[in-house]
Parts: C-alpha cells; sequence; structure tokens
C-alpha cells in the first residue's frame, strides 16, 4: 500500500495547494467565510468529478505510454499535465466564449470575471458542438480497440468475438460511427443538425488526422534534430485524446460553478490524480497484470462517446457517466483478478 501510495505524493500536495488556493479564493472574492467554505466544496466536488470520469483516461494513457520511449513518457507527463491543466481546464473554456461569442480572449476572460452567468450561458450554447465533437473523436478511439484483427484476449467473449470478425472490412469504424451519427442527426431539431453534423464530422477528421500524423511520425526510428519520430505521434494522440475526454468534466463544471479560476483549480486536481494513475499503471506493470483491465476502460470510453451523442436530446448527470464508467472498470478488474487466480491456483 506504502508502495502505491508514493505516485500520489506530488498529488497529494497538489491537493492542498489547490484547495488551499480555492479557499483563499472564496474569502477574497465572495464574501468572506462562507464564500471560502463554498468555495472549498466546490474545489473539492469538481476534483472528484474529474478523476471519477478520468479512470479510463488514464488507462488508455498508460497503454499508449508503454509503447513510447522513456524521452517522451518524461515529456508526456510534463508538458502534456500542463497542456492539460492549463490548456483543457482553462484556454478552452475561453476558446470556446471566443469563437461562439465572437469576442477577443481578453474579452472573454474579462467576461468571465465580470459576468459569469453570460459567459456560462455561451458556454451551454456551445453545448452541441462539444459532445459531437468529442462523441465522434472518442467513439472512434473506443471502436478501434474492439475491431482489430490481431486482438486475441476478450473479456466480454460473445460480443468482442463478434465483433473481431468484420475487423477486416477497411474502414468499418468510421461507418459505425457515421451511422450513430445519423441516428442523432435524424432526432434532432432542424436548427442544431447542422451544428451537431459539422462538429461530428469535425472530431471524425481529428481522430483520421491523429492517426495519419502517428503513423507519419512512427513510420521510421530516424532522429530529426535529437527528437525521436515515434514518440511525438503518441504524444499528439494522448494530447487530443485527454482533450475529448475533458469536454464532459468542463462542460459539467459549469454546472457548479461559473467562475473560472475555481474550474481550473478543482479540474487541475483532478488532472494531477490521472497523471498519477498513469504513472503507477505503466511503472508496475497492471496492464499486463490484469488482462481485462484495458478491455474495461475502452467500453468505459464507447459508453461515454454514446452518452455524449445521448446529451445533444437530453440531460445525463455526471455522476451517471462517472459511475458507469467506474463499473465498466470495476468489473473488468474483477475478473481480472478471478482470471489471475485461476492461473497462479495449483494444478
Amino acid at each position: 500500500m506504502t508502495n502505491a501510495l508514493h505516485y500520489f505524493t506530488w498529488s497529494f500536495a497538489v491537493t492542498v495547494l489547490g484547495l488551499i488556493l480555492a479557499t483563499v479564493l472564496g474569502f477574497t472574492l465572495h464574501g468572506g467565510v462562507p464564500g471560502a467554505l463554498q468555495f472549498l466544496m466546490i474545489g473539492s466536488v469538481l476534483a472528484v468529478l474529474e478523476i471519477s470520469l478520468s479512470f479510463d483516461n488514464a488507462i488508455v494513457n498508460a497503454n499508449t505510454l508503454k509503447r513510447m520511449s522513456e524521452v517522451w513518457q518524461r515529456r508526456f507527463l510534463t508538458w502534456g499535465i500542463l497542456i492539460a491543466v492549463f490548456g483543457m481546464r482553462l484556454v478552452f473554456p475561453l476558446l470556446i466564449v471566443v469563437v461562439a461569442a465572437g469576442i477577443g480572449p481578453w474579452e472573454a476572460l474579462h467576461l468571465s470575471v465580470t459576468e459569469p452567468e453570460r459567459y456560462a450561458e455561451i458556454i451551454e450554447g456551445a453545448h452541441v458542438s462539444i459532445v459531437g465533437f468529442g462523441g465522434a473523436f472518442l467513439m472512434m478511439v473506443g471502436l478501434r480497440f474492439f475491431f482489430d484483427e490481431d486482438k486475441e484476449v476478450h473479456w466480454i467473449a460473445p460480443i468482442e468475438r463478434f465483433v473481431v470478425r468484420f475487423s477486416g472490412i477497411r474502414g468499418i469504424e468510421m461507418a459505425v460511427v457515421l451511422s450513430a451519427m445519423l441516428v442523432v442527426a435524424m432526432l434532432l431539431p432542424a436548427e442544431e443538425l447542422g451544428t451537431f453534423l459539422f462538429a461530428g464530422v469535425l472530431g471524425l477528421l481529428t481522430y483520421l488526422a491523429v492517426d495519419v500524423i502517428g503513423y507519419l511520425l512512427d513510420s521510421t526510428d530516424q532522429v530529426i534534430d535529437g527528437v525521436a519520430k515515434a514518440g511525438l505521434g503518441a504524444f499528439l494522440y494522448l494530447e487530443v485524446l485527454d482533450a475529448s475526454f475533458s469536454f464532459d468534466g468542463v462542460i459539467g463544471a459549469f454546472a457548479l460553478t461559473q467562475d473560472l479560476l475555481l474550474i481550473a483549480i478543482g479540474l487541475g486536481i483532478g488532472a494531477m490524480y490521472v497523471r498519477s494513475m498513469t504513472i503507477m499503471l505503466v511503472e508496475k506493470g497492471t496492464l499486463a497484470e490484469f488482462r481485462y483491465l484495458e478491455h474495461g476502460a475502452f467500453w468505459s470510453i464507447l459508453v461515454l462517446s454514446f452518452i455524449m451523442f445521448a446529451q445533444t436530446m437530453i440531460e445525463v448527470p455526471e455522476y451517471v457517466t462517472g459511475l458507469l464508467g467506474a463499473s465498466f472498470i470495476g468489473a473488468s478488474l474483477w475478473s481480472s483478478l478471478k482470471v489471475r487466480k485461476l492461473i497462479r491456483s495449483p494444478a
């Protein structure tokens, strides 16, 4: 237990610092002690929300990182976490307002401070675009894992074996994603149809672009300016993947608070735990030891993608998303433990 806890040292430190900052922010800007307690509570809830939604993210990150060079692993776990915390949890909400409202970045920042309710309305107005993009991208990520001709280990065997039979069909994943988009499009109001389809196609194209870039960079072991090309492709893939996972948490955060700094603090704390879990999974070889854990993560990703599409029409609480993802990962862990016990048992 102690050996595992040392992976979370920095996460614990960031948690303490972040909650202190949230408390000071609430005390300074929102009415003394009551404001401080309110911000402390909201910051804690946001951190738990981000952690609960990000178990599958950590597992997928670990699966990709184990194939990267040590140099690029370090770069992702340092630069990547800075991009994740400051890029997706702070800059991304600002960019949504910049694009949706047609204003400059400084105006958007000023709006978030002076008119947080209006800022939250603009974010909510871009909801269809966000879930359309994120749903399409994550569905491609999940389907690519299951439509794999070389996949030999199956967790939910009847379904996974059936899916593998069609893995030789070129473009089968894109056909499934496009079919899902068309079903949603037929159910959407006419005024949201174009927005959803544009965002979904953009998410699909982003996945394909990252895939192509990764292939071009990873297809050779040549070195450019001392940087291994293979690591850059995987780095880009992980950054886009993290962005897609972050959509749900960022949008859900605005249901709790409109304060941009508090959102960045709470979700940033959660992002640090994702980093710690990723490092632990890579260094301890947990994915190899628990054979179905990766399957649970990709099932969770598929469920999240369908939920994001469903959110174009109905409201799905974040705790439902988090519980479903945690259930798949918990069930896959339990199955892995059963299999490991059988393997280790004497004949």
